[in-house]
């Protein structure tokens, strides 16, 4: 059997309007399965065709009690955070991108740290964590290519999308506010370590760069854990306290509400 599937666009109600082309010799008048067929997903700069098979998309094809054709622009957008982008390495979600590379930062920050008395070492490492952070700053290291700035503002991005998007439920739109000020703080957090890092790179002696690498590593471990600003013994999503892992965990309140199963 031949199929395929072309989603030309969004309705008016926010639905996708999709297209069927069946071989000449099959004629079904039901819904065909996105595990079936091809999908242009549009609405964004960048279109991904993806099929039922493909690892960023197939489980697009378990949203409870609902048929793909019924599925609005907001979990498209969803699914971008955090199953799937055009130009993350990988083709990853744009958060799990910032939590990847967040881990790298956190990693070389601790071990620039770690012998702060080596001006060698320590801009080695510093160098590793700026490769991490940002890549159009340093773009060698060890990190994956993205960076923690372009990831998580990318994820901030498209929470914002899904939640602006025709037909998003309350779900969406309140889980979205935690989602984008999380990722937010992140990015301020990865600004703030870019220029120290830059400051450290250009220190001559170990003590002068000696208090910026201690910055450093505890804006590397914000980046993941956040920041109990308020000293009330826990981070929320609030401004100035929630990282990725308070992003990550209102996504995963985003994604149930949605019967969504990345």
């Amino acid at each position: 059997m031949s199929v395929k599937v072309a989603l030309l666009g969004f309705t008016s109600k926010g639905k996708y309007k999709m297209q069927y082309t069946l071989s000449r010799s099959l004629n079904y008048s039901r819904v065909i399965a996105l595990s079936l067929g091809l999908v242009l997903v549009t609405g964004c700069a960048d279109p991904i065709w993806v099929t039922g098979a493909d690892p960023i998309w197939g489980s697009y094809a378990s949203v409870k009690g609902k048929r793909m054709a019924d599925i609005n622009e907001a979990h498209v957008h969803i699914g971008h955070v955090m199953k799937g982008w055009t130009d993350t390495p990988e083709k990853r979600g744009l958060l799990p991108t910032a939590i990847a590379e967040a881990k790298i930062a956190a990693k070389h920050g601790g071990l620039a740290a770690g012998k702060p008395a080596d001006l060698a070492w320590v801009k080695t490492h510093i160098g590793h964590v700026l490769h991490a952070v940002d890549p159009s700053v340093e773009p060698k290291g060890p990190g994956l290519g993205y960076g923690v700035i372009k990831a998580a503002g990318g994820a901030a991005k498209h929470v914002r999308f899904a939640a602006k998007s025709e037909g998003a439920s309350k779900n969406v739109k309140t889980h979205a506010v935690h989602v984008n000020t999380s990722a937010k703080n992140v990015v301020t957090w990865g600004k703030l370590i870019v220029r120290l890092g830059k400051k450290v790179k250009a220190a001559k002696t170990a003590g002068q760069a000696a208090p910026m690498v201690k910055k450093i590593e505890q804006l590397t471990a914000r980046l993941t854990a956040g920041d109990d600003v308020n000293g009330d013994g826990k981070v929320t999503w609030r401004a100035s306290e929630g990282g990725l892992k308070e992003a990550n965990k209102h996504m995963g309140f985003m994604t149930k509400g949605e019967y969504l199963t990345f």
